[in-house]
């Protein structure tokens, strides 16, 4: 009998623990840098046995999990060394990792979202290539290139999958959730000025080409990209650069708050930049900008963050020069026909936060901003076309006001073995523009061409499904945005009719894990772009919001712990061509168009202090509605590639010799004029102790001759009869070097 008693205990036992090790447990913490004890976001969470179990941190670093007790999670993130933990019981932890140069050991493919991948790689290049300016910044994004015309000051040119994105039409760039697309702008729509960004306090970069995340809207058919600025700083900076062309650099990063950081926090940021650049007549560009950043933890669920920001600059612009001019000797490549271009510009922005953490994985984010922006630049496109006395100038001005604001609120739970992660949006930007388009003869205006208000409303909303079943991940998504514009026209006695409009852009991604080294993706969406205001209202609301569909399908391969591999093959077609007419100051619609193409990216890390990573993008552009022959884009590339070489630790010598290269392509429609490919080698050496580093920076090491920006367009000059259509140019730095030196304290 007692024997069968204990026969009966022990199975009854042997249930319980079985139970028990089938039973669901909690684990919920925060993830910190074990050197500066600041928060960690978007670590990786991972429960080893079951894929659909990874997850990111939040803002505050903090995550919670579900797993089975005994079950091994691994924590891992960029830069830092990778940790396993076994929990048995429900509890919440503390997790310091330490950092480490093994930086692709921890680009995690399983389990993680196409978009989290990329933001992965993100994080390696900032913190392997040397960031110098904001054009560098935007360099992150793989295939993405960019020119300046004029004189450093105006916002740069953007050349991403087969599009000319003039200064942003086709591309939407934000900085924490802040649009700094202005649309129906001045100097055209879209027009994305990054340069009141200070690189140092930008902590990571999330892009992706095409349009296929429902919390992207206006502008995102090219794709977009999206800096986030440090909530915190490890120190306090200063540092000082100097250069070629009388080139100087100044910055300053203050860590105000070094006590108690997961209380609070707060640092400011201020740069000086100056150079007279390597053209003829002196650019004498300046820009000064100053940031700010506070976050105050409320309690352990809810956070304050504020920033703000101002920046002016000024600057002399040579312009784009005539092919011709060079060539009879005229002038040379650095001179100019009209050295009285240039602008003036100011921006000041304030952007807060409130970030609430609720129960049961939940949480609840509300945004507001306001942005006032001034500009003014001075451009001579075609000489002495229309006024052979004094010239063809022209002088854009603006005053603008954006207030905006934006909620999401997330939710994160499981249906029966599949998670579940659900985003709600909703927001609102409205644009008040004061525009002005007008003649002028060195800086003198004279004739206004057009002068008057634009008032610009975008409301929107959005739902993502995000759903994860054994090696399965469906993101579902749906956005909407209502439109409205009004413009008041001062040059008109009768004004026209506001106009308003409403787009509905479904998203559907699919990928699948074959293993912990091989994902497989789909990516299919539809994205639009507005048109300007003042076009919107003239043409009774033709066109206003032509849409974009697209697809991609690619596969990540990581066959070895440092070599991280991409490849995909896209497509996507866009309803309506926009080109801007600078002289004109409007938006001419172009026809449909399609473009096919093909991204390469690899990342490997050679040991421990070597990496090396290529970007290699091929496109084939073509308008729909054109003959074979003259249906060539304008200036969209068509061959891009990138790569680098560089030696990193964290103390020591360290070094860099990079490449950026595009191919020739098309000025217009027939290829009859080509804007010319170059490829130009760039390079780096540095010496970094804990206090200080010293760093050397080569661009154009072989002082080639290249094009930065160049365009077809028909101008006149002076002692010219009649008009001539061909290249016209801006070029390209030549050989120069920048000095660093950086104490940190």
């Amino acid at each position: 009998m007692k024997n069968k008693i204990h026969k009966v205990l022990f199975v009854c036992f042997a249930l319980l623990l079985a139970t028990q090790s089938d039973a669901q447990i909690r684990v919920s913490g925060t993830i910190l840098d074990a050197n500066t004890k600041q928060v960690l976001e978007k670590v990786s969470i991972s429960n080893q046995q079951n894929n659909n179990a990874a997850i990111l941190t939040d803002a505050q670093g903090k995550f919670a999990i579900e797993s089975k007790a005994g079950v091994s999670i691994l924590i891992s993130a960029v830069g830092y060394i990778s940790t396993t933990i076994i929990i048995s019981n429900d509890t919440i932890i503390i997790i310091e990792l330490k950092r480490d140069n093994s930086l692709l050991d921890n680009v995690i493919i399983l389990s993680e979202s196409s978009k989290n991948i990329f933001n992965g790689i993100s994080k390696v290049d900032l913190t392997l290539l040397p960031i110098k300016s904001t054009q560098d910044l935007m360099r992150i994004m793989p295939g993405l290139f960019i020119a300046q015309h004029a004189g450093g000051g105006k916002a740069e040119q953007i050349f991403l999958r087969g599009f000319d994105n003039d200064h942003g039409t086709d591309i939407a760039v934000s900085v924490d959730g802040m649009p700094v697309n202005m649309v129906s702008h001045a100097h055209g729509q879209g027009y994305a000025d990054a340069h009141f960004i200070i690189p140092e306090t930008v902590k990571s970069i999330d892009y992706s080409g095409g349009s296929y995340y429902a919390n992207q809207g206006n502008l995102n058919t090219s794709g977009y990209i999206a800096f986030n600025t440090a909530r915190e700083i490890d120190n306090s900076k200063v540092q000082l650069e100097a250069g070629s062309f009388n080139t100087a650099r100044a910055l300053v990063m203050l860590d105000l708050l070094k006590k108690n950081k997961q209380k609070q926090s707060a640092y400011i940021a201020s740069e000086f930049n100056y150079t007279d650049g390597p053209t003829d007549n002196k650019q004498f560009f300046n820009r000064f900008n100053i940031f700010g950043n506070y976050i105050n933890n409320i309690n352990k669920n809810f956070t304050l963050r504020g920033t703000a920001s101002a920046f002016k600059s000024s600057w002399n612009a040579s312009g784009q020069i005539p092919q011709r001019s060079v060539d009879d000797g005229s002038i040379d490549r650095f001179g100019s026909i009209d050295p009285t271009e240039g602008g003036i510009v100011s921006k000041y922005s304030l952007n807060l936060f409130a970030e609430q953490k609720l129960s049961n994985n939940r949480t609840w984010v509300n945004q507001v901003f306001a942005i006032k922006n001034k500009f003014e630049l001075y451009s001579n496109f075609t000489f002495f076309l229309e006024n052979p006395i004094d010239g063809d100038g022209i002088v854009q001005k603006e005053n603008r006001d954006i207030v905006g604001f934006k909620s999401t609120y997330g939710k994160k739970g499981n249906i029966g073995n599949t998670g579940v992660t659900s985003t709600y949006g909703i927001g609102l930007r409205y644009d008040a523009s004061n525009t002005l388009l007008s003649n002028q003869v060195k800086r003198t205006i004279t004739t206004a061409k057009s002068a008057g208000i634009v008032n610009e409303l975008n409301s929107y909303g959005f739902v993502n499904q995000e759903f994860r079943f054994n090696k399965f991940l469906l993101e579902a998504a749906v956005r909407g945005d209502y439109f409205q514009f009004r413009y008041r026209d001062f040059l008109m006695s009768n004004q026209l009719p506001q106009q308003a409009k409403s787009i509905v852009s479904p998203k559907l991604n699919l990928q699948y894990n074959f293993s912990k080294a091989v994902q497989l993706y789909v990516k299919t969406g539809k994205g639009f772009h507005s048109n300007d205001t003042r076009v919107v209202v003239q043409n009774a609301g033709q066109q206003i919001l032509p849409a974009s569909y697209g697809s991609d399908i690619g596969i990540f391969i990581k066959p070895t712990k440092r070599l991280f591999v991409n490849l995909a093959i896209w497509n996507l077609y866009l309803d309506q061509e926009f080109v801007y007419v600078g002289d004109a100051a409007i938006v001419e619609p172009s026809g449909r168009s399609i473009r096919q193409g093909l991204d390469f990216i690899t990342r490997y890390q050679i040991s421990n202090n070597l990496f090396a990573n290529v970007n290699v993008n091929f496109t084939k552009p073509r308008a729909r509605d054109e003959a074979k022959g003259s249906d060539y884009i304008p200036l969209a590339p068509t061959f891009t590639s990138t790569a680098a070489l560089t030696y990193k630790k964290q103390s020591g010598f360290g070094g860099m010799l990079s490449y950026r290269w595009i191919g020739d392509r098309a000025a217009n429609e027939d290829y009859s004029i080509t804007a010319q490919g170059y490829f130009l080698l760039d390079g780096a050496l540095s010496y970094t102790k804990k206090k200080y580093e010293l760093g050397l920076y080569f661009e154009n090491i072989f002082n080639i001759d290249w094009n930065e920006a160049q365009f077809a367009t028909e101008s006149r000059l002076r002692n010219e009869v009649s008009s001539v259509e061909e290249l016209h140019l801006t070029p390209g730095a030549p050989a120069n070097v920048r000095m660093k030196l950086a104490v940190n304290f």
